[in-house]
């Protein structure tokens, strides 16, 4: 038990893409019962004035490619305020199991005795509707591959390869370093008239986004002035509007 004699529990929360009203009804309740809130660089600011005026608040982002929190630090802290102060909740950006490490982080709470609760967030890849592009279309795209653009080594994951043979959309996270590859592997592959875009701030005010083909993502993103964080979409549907 903690110091005031609160079970420790760790909330991971999905913040959504970034429009606070994209948040679950479950998640908004978490936030309005937190003790502490771990919260990222991609969780909305606008969605820590729903807690407690009491409640700790405190900033672990990542920057992309940037200054970062150490992940072993941020385990620290939800062990230390989970013992001490009870209801955690880490906020992340998007859906905290697509790319979010959060169940690395569901794993060491439950090591560290610690009773674990997921709230699932709309991710960013589902905000490409308001760029009228939808991840699947009858008789366009029966389905939709995920992949990351950058791996623990800085690499192009292999699977993208894999995700070109089929006629699914194909959505890569964290890609934006990886422009030229991307682009690279899919002329090598003779895909390079294949529809694309970039999405950058997906559902905010300031989104931005630019549509294309894969052999041109580089020159796209120059020259929408587009950069982190952004997803990539590749597929047909990209031009199901056009």
């Amino acid at each position: 038990m903690t110091e005031n004699n609160e079970t420790p529990e760790l909330f991971v929360v999905g913040a959504g893409p970034g429009d606070i009203e994209l948040m679950t009804m479950k998640g908004y309740r978490i936030l309005q019962q937190a003790n502490v809130i771990l919260y990222d660089n991609l969780a909305n600011k606008e969605l820590l004035s729903i807690a407690r005026e009491d409640c700790e608040k405190i900033y672990v982002g990542k920057q992309p490619y940037g200054e970062y929190t150490p992940q072993e630090t941020i385990h620290e802290l939800i062990r230390h305020y989970a013992f001490t102060k009870g209801k955690v909740v880490r906020l992340k950006g998007g859906d905290p199991f697509i790319f979010g490490r959060g169940f690395e982080e569901i794993i060491y709470a439950r090591e560290q005795g610690i009773k674990t609760h997921f709230v699932p967030g709309i991710s960013s890849m589902q905000a490409s509707g308001f760029d009228d592009i939808p991840l699947t279309h009858r008789n366009v795209s029966e389905s939709i591959w995920v992949v990351t653009g950058t791996k623990k080594d800085g690499t192009l994951s292999a699977d993208l390869r894999l995700a070109m043979q089929s006629n699914a959309t194909v959505v890569i996270y964290m890609g934006m370093k990886q422009l030229e590859s991307i682009a690279s592997t899919y002329i090598e592959a003779g895909k390079g008239s294949t529809p694309a875009a970039i999405i950058q701030h997906a559902s905010l005010p300031v989104q931005k986004s630019v549509k294309g083909l894969a052999q041109d993502l580089p020159a796209m993103a120059a020259s929408a002035r587009l950069t982190y964080p952004a997803i990539i979409i590749i597929g047909a549907v990209v031009n199901l509007s056009l």
